[in-house]
């Protein structure tokens, strides 16, 4: 049972929950001015886990075939026959049910809200076989998790004061864009060959590497509008330097002549800039006593 469940969880690559948890957890805290309550920090928890477990099972489901024929994953569970399709569609089942029971716990807005987020969910990893926008797309989708996290506390997401949750989707969305630009220079012959809408594949790895630089740079600029429009203190401040830093680390790792590195610049460095905008958030908010003061 202990292998089953070691198998299962490398091919969802649960580790890698580290990327979006963050984000809904900053979400959370500018909501709740720094001060959440433990059963929101909980729900929240366990509808991140549930939504990204959904997803990932969904993901293998869904690129099954490729992945089999694709040199660089042919060797993941699924196509190995170590993992049984069966139980991914089982894990699909079961974490919606308890993305459904953390959303009703939540607030009665998260809930109504989910079969949109089901949607993508689910939907965006069709995405590469007909538009090049799927890497847009799949970064909307992590970004829906600090647009949660603000609902479930704030129970409204259309508001002059909802405009922080705004700048962390726009944010997230092009922080995943990026990196998921970056790591898919590597399948650039196989999207090809496949016929899948990659922008490696569509327009070339050194476009792709431009795009990359694009969004992220985006991405900073929206966090600095964000600090300040919510008087964040110093340690944001700092955390954001250090952040920008570690974006420019990440480029400098990858060329279109030398794509070796991508996984640390995908794995390593990303895990780091997620937990460290969460602590720059969180002391950013002890420090400035903004929060939602800010945009009120």
């Amino acid at each position: 049972m202990v292998r089953h469940l070691r198998i299962f969880l490398e091919a969802i690559k649960f580790e890698h929950t580290v990327f979006a948890l963050p984000f809904a957890y900053i979400g959370m805290l500018l909501a709740a001015g720094g001060r959440p309550r433990w059963d929101q920090v909980f729900w929240i928890t366990v509808a991140m886990v549930a939504a990204r477990t959904l997803a990932m099972s969904m993901n293998r489901l869904a690129d099954r075939d490729y992945d089999a024929r694709n040199p660089r994953t042919a060797n993941r569970p699924l196509p190995r026959g170590l993992l049984r399709p069966e139980a991914l569609k089982g894990a699909v089942g079961i974490s919606t049910l308890i993305l459904v029971l953390a959303a009703w716990a939540l607030h009665p807005l998260c809930a109504a809200l989910l079969p949109v987020a089901l949607v993508f969910l689910i939907g965006y990893h069709y995405t590469k076989r007909f538009t090049w926008l799927s890497h847009w797309i799949l970064g909307f989708t992590d970004g829906l998790a600090p647009l949660g996290a603000w609902i479930a506390l704030r129970g409204s997401f259309g508001t002059r004061e909802d405009l922080p949750a705004w700048l962390l989707v726009a944010a997230v969305t092009l922080w995943i864009a990026g990196f998921d630009l970056i790591y898919a220079c590597q399948d650039v012959d196989f999207d090809r060959r496949e016929g899948l809408y990659s922008v490696p594949a569509c327009f070339g790895v050194a476009a792709a590497l431009r795009l990359a630089r694009l969004s992220h740079l985006g991405m900073v600029i929206l966090l600095g509008v964000l600090g300040a429009a919510l008087r964040l203190g110093w340690p944001y401040w700092l955390g954001l330097g250090a952040v920008a830093a570690l974006l420019v680390y990440e480029h400098r790792l990858v060329s279109p002549d030398d794509l070796s590195r991508v996984d640390i610049a995908f794995f390593n460095v990303n895990a780091y800039i997620s937990v460290l905008l969460l602590a720059a958030t969180w002391g950013g908010l002890l420090a400035g006593g903004g929060g939602m003061a800010g945009v009120r």
